[in-house]
């Protein structure tokens, strides 16, 4: 039996017929054989082309149409090119299909290897980047990888509530308190390692229970979320002092530098508190439990404060987070609207010899901090007699300002306290460079730095407000009514 089928095909004959008349396929083969045999010789007999496995089976397509019969045959081979062409040029010569004539054309002589190769390099070009990607990473990434889970494996739980911590939060006289576990892995991870979450909005007693014994520094973000856990954990418990992440940002997504920064930058919970137009009311009640609660044996004041406690190789870091004056590392807890009032959280007190009374235990001392400047206003006061002045002159705007609040309106006021304008509070600043003779602005707003700043240009003595944003000293008295 002849053999029909090929070791291994490296060129496909593509040709052409068409024949007048009608004929099946089993003809057009018989004519394909039998007019080729002997035209060249032995050799290049398509018989013992294929007994020898150099042509494979030959496939015929036809396509009969009007009385006429079209269609296309296929010949593999393993011949080299130019037996090939030589064999392809061979089957051209058939001019007969049985009594019909016919026309033979080769179309095309495709070589199937290249085909074969451009889906190897295709596969290849697969192969090698699933290979780079899972077998071959990066010594950079690598290494990373390793250091990153050495640190967040310090990761320990702490309290009745289980919170997530590192290994330090015992040993350590200072604690950065943060809002989750995501935060507490990030800080970890970049070698900070007296960290400890409060558990996200419902904060655990055991972050209560802790501010009682160790100096706290509040870590948020800087968000609206951030503003209300630092307000809500500053009513439930002792918090010095506050650090602020970048606005917008999230203290689980900061790189070291930023973590490191916002650290250093951080802020009396007061100064925190009156950024963010907090209420007197509610600072106070926050400080009253500061009061109830900071009772310490005289064994903790023994012991110097640390700082945050990063890993050796971060301790660089670690002697630049405080400022080097003095001996004592923070500052007393004051309320600022009364000059005269206690420390938040001094400690038991004892009478000197001299018949004074003495803090026996300081939580925190002036020494470390440097002095806060005094303003001038335009009329000479410094900035703390304008903030008494504008206390007092309240009640002389209350009839003003209960005309616009609730409504979102704004008023310009000329010097005899006459109305120039009434607008919207959103169009306030932009009006404000366009009208003049202001002297006195009553708004149901928020009196912010841009205002301020806006007033200032203009000449105008008086804001009136309902809430005080975070703005610098000026020379326009802000009152909040």
């Amino acid at each position: 039996m002849a053999k029909t089928y090929v070791d291994a095909v490296k060129y496909m004959i593509k040709i052409q017929f068409s024949i007048k008349g009608v004929v099946d396929k089993p003809d057009i083969v018989g004519a394909v054989f039998g007019q080729s045999e002997g035209l060249l010789g032995e050799e290049m007999d398509l018989r013992e082309l294929q007994k020898k496995g150099r042509v494979g089976r030959i496939e015929v397509n036809v396509h009969p149409e009007g009385g006429n019969t079209n269609g296309e045959i296929f010949v593999p081979t393993s011949m080299d090119m130019a037996e090939t062409s030589v064999l392809a040029a061979a089957i051209e010569t058939v001019e007969k299909v049985g009594p019909c004539e016919s026309q033979f054309r080769v179309m095309n002589i495709e070589d199937v290897r290249q085909n074969k190769r451009q889906d190897i390099a295709k596969r290849a070009k697969e192969l090698l980047q699933r290979l780079k990607m899972e077998q071959t990473p990066e010594i950079d990434t690598l290494t990373e990888e390793i250091r990153s889970d050495v640190r967040v494996g310090n990761l320990i739980e702490y309290g009745r509530d289980r919170l997530a911590a590192g290994p330090e939060i015992d040993s350590s006289d200072e604690v950065i308190v943060v809002e989750g576990r995501a935060d507490v892995v990030n800080l970890l991870k970049h070698g900070i390692k007296n960290v400890i979450g409060m558990g996200g909005s419902r904060i655990s007693q055991d972050i209560v229970n802790l501010s009682r014994r160790k100096t706290i520094v509040l870590f948020v973000d800087g968000d609206r979320g951030g503003e209300l856990n630092a307000r809500k954990l500053h009513q439930i418990a002792i918090v010095p002092f506050v650090s602020v992440a970048p606005d917008g940002k999230e203290v689980e997504e900061l790189q070291q530098k930023e973590i490191i920064q916002a650290l250093r930058r951080r802020v009396p919970i007061q100064t925190f508190l009156d950024s963010i137009g907090v209420s007197e009311r509610e600072t106070n009640r926050g400080m009253r439990n500061d009061r109830g609660s900071r009772e310490r044996g005289m064994s903790m004041h023994s012991r110097g404060r640390e700082s945050f406690a990063p890993s050796p190789q971060h301790s660089s870091m670690r002697d630049n987070y405080y400022p080097s004056e003095g001996n004592e590392r923070f500052p007393p807890r004051m309320n600022p609207r009364s000059p005269d009032a206690p420390r938040a959280f001094a400690g038991p007190t004892s009478r000197s010899p001299s018949g004074e009374h003495a803090s026996v235990r300081p939580r925190f001392s002036d020494a470390g901090m440097k002095p806060l400047p005094t303003f001038e206003l335009a009329g000479g006061a410094p900035a703390a007699e304008a903030a008494e002045k504008s206390s007092a002159d309240s009640p002389e705007y209350a009839a003003l300002i209960s005309q616009v609040k609730g409504k979102k309106l704004a008023k310009f006021l000329d010097a005899s306290k006459k109305e120039i304008a009434s607008l919207a509070v959103k169009d306030m600043v932009e009006k404000l460079s366009s009208t003049k003779n202001v002297h006195t602005i009553v708004c149901d707003g928020i009196i912010t730095k841009r205002l301020v700043d806006a007033a200032a240009k203009n000449n105008v003595q008086f804001i009136v407000g309902v809430k005080k944003g975070k703005i610098d000293p000026s020379s326009v008295k802000v009152i909040v009514a």
